[in-house]
């Protein structure tokens, strides 16, 4: 998976795309790199993230416009809106609704969150950021209702291993860790058998600690190592 942008600026990296023209290009250049799904982070007109439907709405529409049948991904994390009622609110308002949207466990209200994308007939990620997470989620209703747990560390591969040990059994996990770390973290996941996520939204950086030159090239960095793993 492609994550776009995420809450990065363009003082982080320049090629952080950010317009929805700009994610479309992205997404289908994330794509024809390797990707098999993308997940960004709609920007309002001040370039600020936002639940707001006209522009992610727009951001939906128009990657599926430039990358036909590529599954779509918008984020509900308290990073864009500190109120969980104000999220699932926006969720329901969504006239063209993403495929998936990522809930994390560890922010409060997530249970509401995860009913309202639910009720409007759109994907849920379960964000895991340590075991206790993970194990919310088993004690919850919805662990086997989820598309996939997401197994997301700022440390490295051991701290993903110790999340993904208490992910109920038959829940699909994509694993994706921050920063330089994300690379082990992509590794072991591979290594694993699981689903892994790379972009600017994780990492600005290669395996060899170059400066990326945007996603395209972090997927394709991920889709070698990827294919030195199996």
């Amino acid at each position: 998976m492609a994550c776009l942008n995420g809450g990065r600026t363009r003082e982080e990296h320049p090629a952080v795309p950010l317009t929805a023209e700009e994610l479309a290009v992205d997404a289908a250049a994330a794509r024809r790199a390797g990707a098999f799904a993308v997940h960004v982070h709609p920007r309002d007109a001040r370039g600020a993230q936002t639940l707001e439907a006209r522009a992610c709405d727009g951001a939906v529409a128009a990657i599926r416009a430039a990358a036909p049948g590529v599954p779509v991904g918008l984020s509900a994390a308290e990073a864009i809106d500190p109120d969980p009622f104000a999220r699932a609110a926006a969720i329901r308002g969504w006239r063209t609704p993403p495929d998936f949207v990522s809930v994390n466990l560890g922010e409060l209200g997530w249970a509401g969150i995860i009913r309202a994308a639910l009720h409007a007939g759109i994907g849920v990620e379960a964000g895991l950021a340590s075991p206790l997470e993970a194990d919310e989620l088993a004690r919850s209703p919805f662990a086997h209702r989820a598309v996939r747990a997401l197994v997301e560390v700022v440390g490295g591969a051991e701290d993903a291993r110790a999340v993904s040990e208490r992910v109920p059994e038959g829940v699909p996990q994509l694993w994706h860790g921050y920063g330089p770390l994300t690379w082990g973290v992509v590794a072991a996941g591979v290594a694993a058998g699981h689903d892994v996520r790379v972009g600017l939204e994780d990492v600005l950086v290669l395996p060899d600690g170059r400066t990326v030159e945007g996603n395209a090239e972090l997927v394709a960095a991920a889709v070698e190592l990827a294919g030195r793993q199996i």
